[in-house]
Parts: C-alpha cells; sequence; structure tokens
C-alpha cells in the first residue's frame, strides 16, 4: 500500500498554484464577457447650460417628439428614444443604422440651433460587468471607423513667442525699479541688457528678476568697455524643458477640446518630437472636429495705454494702443459659457481661476470708470506659408464696478461665435500655434469590413490550428487546444481590462502571430516529451522533463520576441503600436497558458488515466 501511494504523483503539492492559475483565467475570461457584448452609438440631446437658465429659450426648444419627426424625415430612422430629464430636453436617440450618426448630429445642429447634439456610447453588457467596471476592447480607426489628425507644434515659434513676452515685462521691471542707465534690445537669440558702470547694481536686480520669472532662460554677462551686456537666452536644457512643457500643454488643451466636442473614445498621443497624432473613432464628419481642434485662438486682456504701448488692430476697423503687459490672459479662465444679453446679443460668460480672479479684482478695482480691451489672437498661414499671428481687439468696455472671477465678453459677432469662443477657452489655450498636416477619414463601412475580414482569418488559422494538433497529438493535441482556447481568452481579457490598449487591425493580425506562437510552444514541449518517452521514462516523468527541459529554449524565444514588441510599441503610431501591445501580450499569455497551464492539464490528464487503468485492474 505505502508503495503504491509512493509512486503515485500528487496533486496536493501543486494544489496553491492550481488554484493561483485557475482565478487568473477566471478572472480574465470575466473580463472578456463585455466583448460578447457590443457597445451602440446613441445621440444624446439637450440644451446648453447657458439657455437651460433663460426661460424664453426654454420656451422655443423643440419637443422629444419634434425631433424624433425630424430625423426619421430625413433618413434617420429612429429604433428607441430615451427621455432623461422632464423639465427640459435632454433626449437619448438610438438610429436602426448607428453608423448615421454622425450625419444626423449635423443635420440636428443645422435645424436646431439651440440644442446641444453629441454621439455616446453606451454599453449593453449586464448591469453586473459595468458595476466592476469592465468594458469591451477599444477598437482603432481602421476598425471602427473615424477620422486621423497629425498636428505639427511649431515650438520654434513658442519660444520666440516666451522670448518676447520676457522682453517686455523686462522692460516693465526696469520702469517700475526706475533702473537708470539699463538698455533692453533684441538680438537673434533672444534680448540683452546694456548698463552703465552707474547702474551695475540695478543690473544685477533686473537680471535676477527676469531669470525668477523665466526660468528656463539664462543670463551671459560680459564687458565691452564701460558698458555691461547681459544677454539672455534659452539654455540646451531650458530649450529641452520649455518644449516639453509646451508639448504637454498641447496634449492637455487638445484632449480638453475633443472632450467638449463629446468624444470619449479618442486617442491622442505624441507623435516624434513635435507632432500630436489624433484618432476621433466613430467621427464621420471631420469639418467641426477640425475647426476646433486645429484653432489657435486665445484671449487676453488689455489696459489701454496712449504713449509707449503697442498698437492693435479694432475688429470693425481701425486701431488702438493697449498696455504691450496683459492683465491676465486666457490660461486663467476655468469655465465659459455662451449666452445672450437683456437686448439678445451674443457673449460669453467666463469663470476666472484664483489667480485670475485676484488679478482682475485688483485691476478693476484701480479702474472703475476706465476702459479695457479684449484681445482676441490666433494663428494662421500667410501666402508664403509662414506662420503668423493676427490679434484684434474684440471688445473695449469701461469696468462699470468692482470685478471679481466672474464678468462676461460682449459684442459678439454671431451665435457660433460665442460657442466656438467659450467652448475653446474652457478646453484651454493653445501657447503654440498647430497645424494639421495630415487628415484621413475611414468610412465605418470599411471598418466593419475590416471587422468581419480580421475575424475571418483568426477564426481560419485557429481552426486549421486546432484540427492539426488534435490529429497530429491525440490527448496532448487535445490538452494543447484547450490551452489554445484559454490562451484567446486570457488575451481578449487582458487587453478589456488594461487602459490605452486598442485593436487595430494589425492587432488582429497579431492576435493569430500569437496562436501561431502558442502553438510553436506547444509543439516544442510535447516533441521533448516524445523524446523522454523513447528513452523509456514513465509518462509521468516524460511530462515533467518534457516541461522542465523546453522551458529554457521558450524562454528565450520569447525574450527576444518581447524586446522586438517594445521596440515597435515605443517608435510606432497607431496601427503598428496596436500590433506591437498585441504581440507583447500575446507573449506573456502564451506562457502562462502554453507551460504552466497545459502543464497542469496534462498532469491532470495523466492522474485520470492512471486512475482509470488502476481501478480496471
Amino acid at each position: 500500500m505505502l508503495k503504491n501511494s509512493s509512486k503515485k504523483p500528487r496533486l496536493l503539492r501543486f494544489k496553491i498554484s492550481y488554484m493561483a492559475m485557475f482565478l487568473a483565467l477566471v478572472l480574465l475570461a470575466i473580463s472578456a464577457l463585455p466583448n460578447l457584448y457590443p457597445a451602440k452609438s446613441w445621440l444624446h440631446l439637450s440644451t446648453t447650460q447657458s439657455q437651460s437658465h433663460s426661460q424664453q429659450l426654454l420656451a422655443n426648444t423643440p419637443s422629444q417628439q419634434s425631433v424624433i419627426d425630424f430625423l426619421n424625415q430625413h433618413g434617420f430612422l429612429v429604433e428607441q428614444s430615451i427621455q432623461v430629464a422632464q423639465n427640459s430636453l435632454s433626449l437619448n436617440v438610438l438610429l436602426q443604422e448607428p453608423t448615421k450618426s454622425a450625419a444626423a448630429q449635423q443635420a440636428l445642429k443645422s435645424e436646431f440651433t439651440q440644442l446641444h447634439a453629441k454621439i455616446v456610447t453606451h454599453q449593453t453588457s449586464p448591469g453586473w460587468l459595468q458595476s466592476l467596471g469592465l468594458a469591451p476592447i477599444k477598437l482603432g480607426l481602421d476598425l471602427n471607423g473615424g477620422v486621423l489628425f497629425v498636428l505639427d507644434v511649431d515650438l520654434v515659434k513658442a519660444q520666440q513667442e516666451q522670448l518676447d513676452s520676457a522682453y517686455e515685462q523686462t522692460k516693465t521691471i526696469i520702469r517700475d525699479q526706475k533702473a537708470r542707465g539699463i538698455r533692453v534690445q533684441k538680438n537673434t537669440h533672444g534680448f540683452e541688457l546694456h548698463a552703465l558702470p552707474a547702474a551695475k547694481s540695478d543690473l544685477a536686480v533686473v537680471q535676477a528678476n527676469v531669470l525668477k520669472r523665466f526660468e528656463r532662460l539664462i543670463a551671459t554677462a560680459h564687458s565691452q568697455g564701460n558698458l555691461t551686456t547681459v544677454a539672455f537666452s534659452f539654455s540646451e536644457q531650458g530649450s529641452d524643458m520649455f518644449d516639453k512643457e509646451v508639448m504637454s500643454q498641447t496634449l492637455t488643451t487638445l484632449r480638453g477640446r475633443i472632450e467638449e466636442l463629446g468624444i470619449t473614445e479618442a486617442v491622442t498621443q505624441r507623435q516624434g518630437k513635435q507632432r500630436i497624432r489624433i484618432e476621433l473613432p466613430g467621427v464621420q464628419d471631420p469639418s467641426e472636429a477640425k475647426r476646433i481642434i486645429g484653432a489657435t485662438a486665445s484671449l487676453d486682456f488689455y489696459q489701454l495705454k496712449e504713449i509707449g504701448g503697442k498698437t492693435f488692430t479694432l475688429q470693425n476697423g481701425g486701431s488702438i494702443t493697449l498696455d504691450p503687459i496683459a492683465i491676465f490672459s486666457g490660461q486663467h479662465i476655468n469655465n465659459a459659457h455662451a449666452g445672450r444679453d437683456e437686448w439678445g446679443k451674443s457673449l460669453v460668460q467666463l469663470s476666472l481661476d484664483s489667480q485670475g480672479g485676484e488679478a482682475m479684482s485688483a485691476f478693476s478695482k484701480r479702474n472703475i470708470g476706465k476702459p479695457m480691451a479684449t484681445v482676441y489672437s490666433e494663428y494662421y498661414k500667410n501666402a508664403q506659408g509662414e506662420v503668423v499671428k493676427k490679434s484684434e481687439v474684440i471688445n473695449v468696455a469701461n469696468i462699470a464696478q468692482h470685478l471679481s472671477s466672474q464678468f462676461s465678453i460682449t459684442n459678439m459677432q454671431s451665435p457660433q461665435a460665442a460657442q466656438d469662443l467659450a467652448l475653446l477657452l474652457r478646453a484651454g489655450s493653445l501657447t503654440a500655434p498647430v497645424t494639421i498636416v495630415q487628415e484621413q477619414t475611414i468610412g465605418p463601412s470599411l471598418g466593419a469590413d475590416n471587422i468581419h475580414n480580421g475575424l475571418a482569418a483568426l477564426m481560419l488559422g485557429m481552426g486549421i490550428t486546432l484540427a492539426f494538433m488534435a490529429l497530429w497529438y491525440r490527448r496532448l493535441g487535445l490538452v494543447a487546444n484547450i490551452a489554445l482556447l484559454l490562451n484567446l481568452t486570457a488575451l481578449v481579457g487582458l487587453m478589456s481590462l488594461l487602459p490605452g490598449v486598442v485593436l487595430t487591425l494589425p492587432g488582429i493580425a497579431g492576435l493569430v502571430l500569437t496562436i501561431g506562437m502558442a502553438v510553436d510552444t506547444n509543439v516544442i514541449i510535447f516533441e521533448r516529451i516524445k523524446e523522454e518517452r523513447r528513452k523509456g521514462r514513465a509518462p509521468y516523468q516524460a511530462i515533467e522533463q518534457g516541461y522542465q527541459q523546453a522551458f529554457a529554449t521558450i524562454f528565450d524565444a520569447n525574450i527576444t520576441t518581447m524586446i522586438t514588441a517594445i521596440i515597435l510599441y515605443g517608435i510606432g503610431y497607431g496601427p503598428i503600436k496596436g500590433f506591437a501591445i498585441t504581440l507583447g501580450l500575446g507573449l506573456i499569455t502564451s506562457v502562462f497558458t502554453g507551460v504552466y497551464v497545459s502543464k497542469a492539464l496534462s498532469q491532470t490528464l495523466y492522474l485520470k488515466l492512471a486512475n482509470k487503468r488502476g481501478a480496471s485492474a
């Protein structure tokens, strides 16, 4: 009895590892479940926030039935509609053909100007899956359809703007300190101060203040005769840090603009040193997205200054002289909404952050009854292809009372101009001009074809592989097939679980490649097991030795492939990055299921066969 029990392999020693593997597979399988319930695109219609406070505008808001009738009459057949709120129009609409949602959105915006229409994605998975925060894999442009933009960020122009700002503020510092004998002028790399011997102490104070305000600049001093010169410019490290800050701020601003457009599945990432790649899945009409994303508008507020000021163009013609230093800029605006005044004219209501509110409060308190100008600036390309900044005064108004963090900009040209400006201000102003250098639109039908063809290739590859393994390796082939199915489930679950993972058409190719690599793993192991059996080892020992000896080869092969995947992920964009992600995650799941899970299955299968033979004997 003791002899028989000592020869039997015991599962107790593997109990913890088996349970851990089982738990991991269950969790990954649950994570993969939402992919069985495809998300649906709904149209969400509502009144804007500024309009919701106006009883007159609420009275003119269209009814739910009139909106549905309009959609049906224009070929956008409504499958289902859900009213979210009772007091005002807040409606979710599902079309029979969700691919027409973008076109319906544009039609609604044209017909009902008082409505805000956006496309939202609703999950159809069971509530318990949604309560766990689980969602299907995000699909890339080539599978979901949409728009691709590549933007070029003019970092050189941004640095020049920073140097110009430092130059103007340096003149203000010299004037405020009443420093005599110091002259400031621009040069090719920035600007410089020239000081007479009597002004050396003042020069040191001015230099310290400039470097304190502009940390990325360096000062280089030299003397020529009795004249001391201090030149300010970007250091190499300061230039790199400034460029990184500009790119980071630009990414943040663009993401804010995309969110304001109601696009929730966008992918925004850096591409190289000074380019940004934006993927907008599901968007079929790029005109509005292009207009908002590519806009370089900024807003600044200035005090009038007739002597020593800077000349700006008025929107309605003429010119005006303003202080070169802004009271505060658009970056201090927390919120902005379009609306109308008591005479029905368009305006933009602003809410400032604490710093902007303090600046506005201090300025308005000192200047009640005096005018303040609002300057609207944007970049454009001239006939020579050069990026030029155009600034014009859109509003000059007397400060009637002590203002704080909330006030309005009146005199807007149109309701659309007010809405666009409010959207841009909510998302934030860009510190560098951007230009769209690439634009591509992929239709939803093409995306559906890509999904169909990609999945067909995946199913065909898996079917052939499963048949081959079952015919060639018999029982071990059954183990390999189970491990292969678990591998695919685990990979889909892992991709669904990780944030930022997007499945593209090359990503589906990565899934097919993962199947091949997983089969390679099992083939190596099973051939080793065959060799051990030919040497006369018992089945259990052959399985143990086969997995043990094959592991080093499998590990080395997967490590080298993982290095390739990491390199592709680091230097690739869009579909290439999608392929790299799928490949890298597939390597992890292939080793997990192909080595550890299949080993557990092989040992379990051997135990059942051994127990069956023992019972029959």
